[in-house]
C-alpha cells in the first residue's frame, strides 16, 4: 500500500507531499544530483541515468525489505509538482537499536524550510509506524552547518561529537529526537 505523508504549507512555502520514489522520478533525481553541494554530502553519486536507475532500484529494494524508507519530497506548484528533497529513515532493524534520519534538498529548494518540514513529517511517521522506537538519530559532519540548522528546526537535540568514520573524513554531530 503506498504511503503518502503531508507537510502543510507554511507561508511563503508551499505544501509538501512525501511519497515512495518511483521510476518517473529518474530525470528529476539526476538533475538534483548535478548540484556539487548535494554531491559533497552524499555517499552514492548519481551522475547519469544508469546510476539514477540503480539509486531508485536500491530505494525500492530497501523499502520492500523494510529496513530503509526513502521518500521523494514533492513541492506543490500551480504549474506542476517539483522534486524538492529526499528524506530517509535508515537502519530500521532489531539489530540496530536507533534508526537514523537522513535527507538532502535540491539546490532550488534550499533555504525555504523544505528540509525541516520533511524531516518533521518523516519523524512523526516513524514514531507512529514503529511504536517501539525510543528515539531517532540525525548525523552530519561538523562542517555541515546547514544540516545542524535543519536538525534544530526539526526538534532534534545535539547530543555529541562523533569521531570521523569512512567514508566521511571529518568528525560528526549526533542529534536525536526522543519518542513522544
Amino acid at each position: 500500500m503506498p504511503i503518502e505523508l503531508r507537510a502543510p504549507a507554511v507561508f511563503p512555502a508551499r505544501d509538501l507531499s512525501l511519497r515512495q520514489w518511483c521510476a518517473d522520478d529518474l530525470d528529476d533525481l539526476v538533475d538534483a544530483y548535478r548540484d556539487p553541494v548535494l554531491r559533497r554530502w552524499t555517499r552514492l553519486p548519481v551522475t547519469n541515468a544508469a546510476e539514477g536507475r540503480r539509486w531508485l532500484d536500491r530505494a525500492r529494494r530497501d523499502w520492500d525489505d523494510g529496513r530503509r524508507y526513502s521518500f521523494a519530497v514533492i513541492e506543490d506548484h500551480p504549474d506542476g509538482a517539483r522534486l524538492a528533497a529526499n528524506v530517509v529513515l535508515k537502519r530500521v532493524s532489531v539489530d540496530w537499536p536507533v534508526p537514523e534520519v537522513g535527507y538532502w534538498t535540491a539546490a532550488w529548494a534550499r533555504g525555504r524550510g523544505v528540509a525541516p518540514r520533511a524531516v518533521t513529517a518523516l519523524s512523526r511517521w516513524a514514531f507512529a509506524e514503529f511504536p517501539a522506537l525510543e528515539r531517532l538519530d540525525l548525523l552530519h559532519q561538523v562542517d555541515n552547518v546547514a544540516s545542524c540548522r535543519v536538525a534544530q528546526k526539526s526538534g532534534y537535540t545535539f547530543r555529541e561529537v562523533l569521531p570521523a568514520q569512512p567514508p566521511f573524513p571529518l568528525d560528526g554531530h549526533r542529534h536525536s529526537l526522543d519518542a513522544p
